[in-house]
């Protein structure tokens, strides 16, 4: 067996989208501070950790871009959405801020010799990260899905689909198009994904990637990994 870890890394200010609020992490207690107890001594160290439920590596849940009263929060979704099968498809031409059309998907996915098959996980790998990490830019330049994209991988029977950048289109009308395309088809996608070049041409895997059991939540942070078997 062969685990790709497929999620960021978290640290303190880890870039977020603009609309959450920062990742803020620091030193509860340390190891400097010598305690005693039961005649015994000792230290522990803990962190504090403070940041959106859409921070890092993460899924939304249906209730963050459905206003619906019945739309399910994070913890209302069943654990088996979360171990699919699972396929990455290459679309690192996408220019920058470039909505990615149906065709280009198609061509794509034509490229990997597979199907996409019901209850699938499709990741997209855009180059976001290799061409705007670290920058300004990864804000704001980074390409995304067309509205027509969304539902073409809705027409499929995915669960969700998953990106490198902090949205699933570009910036303003085309992304706010696409999540509540997700809303309207009962689909979600994941955010923030990492390593992701790690899966071109490797076929299909099983993909994991479990949320935190957050009372409400409208999104949590995953572990996500791509499982290849020998």
């Amino acid at each position: 067996m062969r685990i790709v870890d497929l999620s960021r890394e978290l640290y303190h200010r880890t870039p977020a989208h603009p609309s959450h609020p920062p990742v803020v992490i620091t030193v509860w207690n340390d190891h400097d501070e010598k305690k005693e107890a039961g005649g015994v001594q000792f230290s522990s160290k803990a962190m504090s950790l403070a940041m959106s439920d859409h921070a890092g590596t993460h899924i939304d849940a249906p209730c963050h871009f459905n206003d619906a009263p019945d739309a399910a929060s994070i913890d209302e979704i069943p654990l088996e959405n979360f171990y699919t099968g699972g396929l990455c498809l290459d679309l690192s031409h996408a220019p920058l801020r470039h909505e990615i059309t149906v065709d280009e998907m198609e061509a794509a996915l034509a490229a990997t010799g597979e199907e996409i098959k019901p209850r699938d996980t499709v990741l997209l790998h855009m180059g976001v990260n290799a061409r705007l990490w670290g920058s300004p830019a990864y804000q704001h330049d980074f390409p995304g899905l067309h509205v027509d994209s969304v539902h073409w991988l809705a027409d499929k029977g995915i669960l969700q689909f998953g990106v490198e950048a902090i949205s699933p289109a570009p910036e303003g009308g085309p992304n706010f198009k696409a999540h509540l395309a997700c809303g309207e088809r009962n689909i979600t996608h994941i955010e923030c994904m990492w390593n992701l070049e790690a899966l071109i041409r490797q076929g299909r895997f099983t993909f994991a990637g479990f949320p935190l059991k957050i009372r409400g939540g409208t999104a949590s942070p995953i572990r996500a990994v791509a499982i290849f078997e020998d």
